[in-house]
Parts: C-alpha cells; sequence; structure tokens
C-alpha cells in the first residue's frame, strides 16, 4: 500500500470527526437564483466544454485542515496548445504566481492550480512536472506554473506546508468534467468567509442564442471578509440570532478570493481581461469591499479552439476569430451573476470544520439565513 493510500485512508477515517458533513441545498436548489441569464447542466464551470476540475484534501490529526483545486481549460497538452487569458487584480494582498507572463502575453499553458499561501511552491513544482510530462514537451525549458492561493491559517497549520507536488499531481490527475464538489474541499478545507466556513464554489451561465450561446463558467475560492449580504439582504450575526444557536467565528474584512472564469466564447485575451474584472462586482454583490488586507484575483480564459495557441498557428502569421466589443456585456452580466452564484455556493455547502488550536468553524446556518430573506421579500 502506498503512503497517498495511507494518508487518503488515514483522512477518510478523521472525516466524521473532524469536517461535518453537509446535507444543505445550492442556492439554486433552495430557490435564489441571482441575474437573468440560466445555468448550464452542471451549474458549475465544468458546464464549459473540455473544462476539467480535480480536488485533494489534506485532513491529518488535528491541526491539517487543507488542500488543493486543480483546473484543467481542456484535455490537450496545455502547453502546445496554449489559451488565450486575461488576468485582474482587485485588491493585492496575496499571491498569484504566473499572473506577470499571462498579463505580458496573454496565455495560459499549465493547469491552474488554487491552494494555501505557504504550499504555492509545491502546487507549481506539480504544474511543471506534469507539463514537462506531456508528450511533446521534450525540449521545453520554461514553464509557467498559474498558482493562485488564500491563507487557510485561521484552521489550518499552515506553518506545516503538509501539501506536496505528489497531492498536487493527484488532483490534475484526477480532474473531471461533471458535476463539482463544493464547500469544505479542495482549496476551500480550510477557508474561512464572513466569518463562516468558505470554500470552493462554481456557477455557470448560458447565454441565448441570439447572445452567441457560449457558456461562462465561473469556479472560487472563498476567504475573504466583510459584511454579507445574500440576494440583497444583510445577513448580520443579530439578525441570525433568533433562528439559529450558531455563531459565526471573530473575522475581519481581510482575506483573500480566487477567482477563475472558463468560457468558450472565442474571446481575446484582451476581452478576457474586461471579463475577469467584471467578475468582482459579483463578489461586491455578497459584500466585500476589498480590503486592505484582502488578496482579490481574477483570471478568465477562451476554450475556443479558433482563438488557441498553437504549434501551427505559431509558425506562421494567421488570423484568429475575436469576439466584437460592442456585444460583450451580456458576458459581463453573466459573470457577475455566476460569480455572485459560486460563492452563495461555498457558503451554502461549506460543512462544520474542526481544526488548529481546537478551533471551530460552523457552516453557515442555510435554514436560518432563507428565513431572514423570506422576510426580507415580503416586506
Amino acid at each position: 500500500m502506498t503512503r497517498q493510500t495511507l494518508l487518503s485512508l488515514f483522512a477518510l477515517a478523521l472525516l466524521p470527526l473532524s469536517v461535518h458533513a453537509d446535507d444543505d441545498p445550492r442556492a439554486r436548489e433552495a430557490g435564489l437564483v441571482p441575474g437573468i441569464y440560466s445555468a448550464g447542466e452542471f451549474n458549475a464551470i465544468t458546464d464549459v466544454p473540455g473544462v476539467r476540475v480535480g480536488q485533494v484534501s489534506l485532513i491529518e490529526g488535528s491541526n491539517i485542515r487543507t488542500g488543493v483545486t486543480a483546473i484543467l481549460p481542456h484535455e490537450g497538452n496545455l502547453y502546445q496548445n496554449k489559451v488565450p487569458a486575461g488576468f485582474s487584480q482587485g485588491n493585492g494582498f496575496g499571491k498569484m504566481m504566473g499572473s506577470t507572463q499571462v498579463i505580458e502575453l496573454g496565455e495560459v499553458e499549465t493547469p491552474i492550480l488554487l491552494t494555501n499561501t505557504l504550499n504555492v511552491a509545491e502546487a507549481a513544482s506539480a504544474a511543471i512536472d506534469w507539463t514537462l510530462q506531456q508528450a511533446g514537451n521534450e525540449e521545453v525549458r520554461s514553464v509557467n506554473a498559474v498558482v493562485g492561493e488564500t491563507n487557510d491559517g485561521r484552521i489550518n497549520d499552515i506553518r506545516a506546508r503538509a501539501l506536496r507536488p505528489s497531492h498536487a499531481m493527484e488532483a490534475i490527475r484526477h480532474a473531471r468534467s461533471g458535476p463539482v464538489e463544493e464547500g469544505s474541499v479542495g482549496a476551500g478545507m480550510g477557508t474561512v468567509n464572513f466569518g463562516w466556513k468558505g470554500g470552493i464554489g462554481t456557477s455557470s451561465r448560458v447565454l441565448p442564442e441570439a447572445l452567441g450561446g457560449y457558456v461562462v463558467g465561473v469556479l472560487v475560492q472563498t476567504n475573504y471578509g466583510g459584511e454579507l449580504s445574500i440576494m440583497g439582504t444583510p445577513i448580520t450575526a443579530q439578525a441570525l440570532a433568533t433562528e439559529s444557536s450558531r455563531v459565526p467565528s471573530a473575522t475581519s474584512p481581510d482575506g483573500s478570493v480566487m477567482i477563475i472564469i472558463a468560457t468558450n466564447a472565442p474571446f481575446s485575451d484582451r476581452n478576457l481581461e474586461r471579463l475577469a474584472k467584471r467578475a468582482f462586482l459579483g463578489i461586491a454583490r455578497t459584500g466585500s469591499a476589498m480590503s486592505n488586507g484582502s488578496g482579490d484575483y481574477a483570471l478568465a480564459f477562451s476554450t475556443a479552439e479558433s482563438v488557441r495557441r498553437t504549434p501551427a498557428r505559431r509558425a506562421e502569421r494567421h488570423t484568429i476569430e475575436d469576439w466584437p466589443n460592442d456585444e460583450m456585456t451580456p458576458y459581463f452580466q453573466a459573470v457577475v451573476e455566476a460569480t455572485e452564484e459560486a460563492v452563495y455556493n461555498a457558503l451554502f455547502k461549506a460543512s462544520d470544520v474542526e481544526g488548529v488550536n481546537n478551533g471551530r468553524y460552523p457552516s453557515l446556518p442555510v435554514d436560518a439565513v432563507l428565513k431572514l430573506i423570506r422576510q426580507g421579500q415580503s416586506q
């Protein structure tokens, strides 16, 4: 039996004690539907054709609660078939490895990984190893690994740096299409959102055929603060006190959020940057002011084959498809809606987690929240 198998079995054995199962619905299942556009089949970033997600969660003893989430834009060799990408920074108190080359060249050439602040290097090592191992990359000497992070040190013993490259490689290799697990999983295992347990959340929007019919999918790693608002209703601890015995953990407005956006629309890297900027409007709708101590980053990429940077296109001059500027507004709307709903899903699907220093981080009391929202809508 391998060490990784032993670790996985150990984590599973501890799961009932350290991570309490969550049976709450996703936001849409509970009747909360932000915006005007329809969601895709899975209401996830994987509704964008070809996009896959893989996650590994680490649960060891009483102090390790962390993980890694991998997003792969397509099933091929990403280095040889780069996807156009755009990057946007909200407040920059954080780290997004590889962002300067994405800004300079407007493309992504590796899986996109999310993890905790002190394990960025280990995740990057896996992305580099995976890329070098791909057939056709035998002569590759430079790899721009893209790794985002949030600091899960309130729940996880982050200084232990428990995540290894093998964990990140497992997330990459096991990435799949279809439904995406949300809440206290992967890179969201140890995160806190508005004082409640945060996590991984995802959502999608499908544009009508008259507007192109393309999909916009979003995945978030939520670890930020502020004044929580859901569908325009303030969700304060005081308001919840009469409906729930749960109270949020001590928190501040500081924290971080990573937003990964995928689309199959044939956008240029310039318009993908514009798309990424709009995602922060979805974060603002949830109650964040992107505080001084927050790291808020968004990266958007297009999977459309007509805009990929392939060896054949690099070898000669070529013409690529480009979506008109004056037809971008519906996609801006879509990414705002999907980002907002992805945050709600991260909060709704997060489970209670017991972590370092005997801390217990409760999940949002969804039934009480829904009652508050209904009361607000009836007034």
